[in-house]
């Protein structure tokens, strides 16, 4: 398998003085979860930092670290048959990797419920993730609207358009 990071976008987006910032992580960590979570350990946050990889807006990955607490949502676990890191969060998982028989079925694996407590609850992420004609940033784009930090999520996709 390659690497996935010449396709990939990994955004680190978290409070700080009750305000939401962003920046754009290395591009080595956008697929490799532990060094992904690691950046996530160094960030100044109030209530944990979010991590949001876009892979070939083919699928996401949304990592919440808060403390030693580390969530982890997949937004399609077929990816895990081609992508290093849906394969590693898979492996996180403790599920299965997908066989070739299970891929024209697409679903999230991990924690649906990863943003209830900043007001997207499980239904809502799901019916996000459900829009199979939406591509991984327009899903993306979806989920910082509705958790309200779609202003600093926007600026940090501009800055790697410069």
């Amino acid at each position: 398998m390659g690497r996935d990071t010449a396709d990939s976008l990994a955004v680190v987006v978290f409070r700080e003085d009750g305000r939401w910032q962003s920046g754009v992580m290395p591009e080595s960590v956008s697929d490799d979860l532990d060094g992904l979570v690691g950046v996530l350990r160094q960030q100044p946050a109030e209530n944990g930092a979010i991590g949001l990889v876009n892979v070939a807006d083919e699928f996401f990955v949304a990592v919440r670290v808060r403390g030693e607490e580390v969530r982890l949502l997949l937004s399609d676990v077929t990816a895990a048959v081609a992508w290093d890191l849906a394969r590693q969060v898979v492996g996180r998982l403790g599920i299965d990797t997908p066989g070739d028989g299970d891929l024209d079925d697409v679903w999230p694996a991990g924690d649906l419920s990863i943003f209830s407590d900043l007001g997207l609850d499980e239904m809502e992420l799901g019916a996000v993730l459900a829009d199979l004609d939406a591509y991984a940033d327009e899903q993306l784009s979806t989920v910082a609207d509705r958790l309200g930090f779609a202003d600093a999520y926007d600026r940090a996709l501009e800055f790697t358009a410069h």
